[in-house]
């Protein structure tokens, strides 16, 4: 029967407290690069500041199939909620969330400022700062009218906002989505890749601003949507 000496045991401990340390630091890397940015739970929402571009869209936490949810209503109405919040891409580069809306927005053309209403939306903001002509926005947006993975220039902002149909005309209403995007790849995809992987992070590394929305001032409908919690991580 072989018998640890001292020695041989002092290593073998040794050894299982470093890998114990490591697998706890390695832990705690992964839940650190977790962003929460909603914490509806613990009314993380209240940290958003509402911007109103015509009258206030209603926004109030409700359960919604048993799910603690923000709960948007929209009656001829165009506000949101923002958070001016820097993210670096290259640490937490996809972001993460769940919607439902009630109702789609039938017979809109959303693709010209009339129509430019949707029952859901979340967009991520590179603020241009002075040269504001730089400043680019990237809505993912539930659609009610376009196929799913369309994109197209805002109405009326041009070539600098882009909105993608997350969702599109197919998909269900009443029904949780689970949506999980690469948002640093999709700013690439959609603003245009700039040649190299230095001139990409610097074009695209880092976001501002995040807002939720969900509008129908223009077609002067109703609508009604859920968003769970806005989390961005890099798994």
């Amino acid at each position: 029967m072989n018998v640890l000496n001292n020695t041989t045991l002092g290593q073998f401990v040794g050894l299982r407290f470093f890998l114990f340390v490591m697998a706890s630091v390695l832990s705690s890397t992964v839940l650190s690069d977790e962003l929460n940015l909603t914490k509806l739970k613990d009314g993380g929402i209240d940290q958003w500041e509402t911007k109103s571009f015509v009258d206030t869209t209603q926004y109030t936490l409700s359960e919604n199939h048993g799910r603690l949810s923000l709960k948007a209503f929209s009656s001829s109405t165009a506000s949101g909620l923002v958070l001016k919040q820097q993210i670096n891409l290259d640490e937490t580069p996809y972001i993460n969330w769940r919607w439902l809306i009630e109702n789609k927005l039938t017979s809109l053309a959303e693709r010209t400022k009339k129509g430019d209403d949707f029952a859901a939306r979340i967009y991520v903001v590179i603020d241009g700062g002075w040269r504001f002509w730089n400043t680019l926005s990237l809505n993912y947006v539930w659609s009610s009218n376009q196929a799913q993975g369309l994109v197209w220039d805002n109405p009326f902002a041009g070539a600098n906002v882009k909105m993608l149909a997350v969702r599109g005309q197919d998909d269900v209403v009443g029904q949780w989505y689970e949506e999980r995007r690469n948002v640093y790849q999709d700013l690439i995809t959609v603003f245009g890749d700039q040649g190299s992987d230095e001139a990409n992070r610097a074009a695209y590394n880092t976001i501002d601003v995040i807002a939720i929305m969900t509008d129908t001032d223009n077609s002067e409908k109703e609508v009604t949507a859920y968003y769970g919690d806005i989390i961005f991580n890099n798994l």
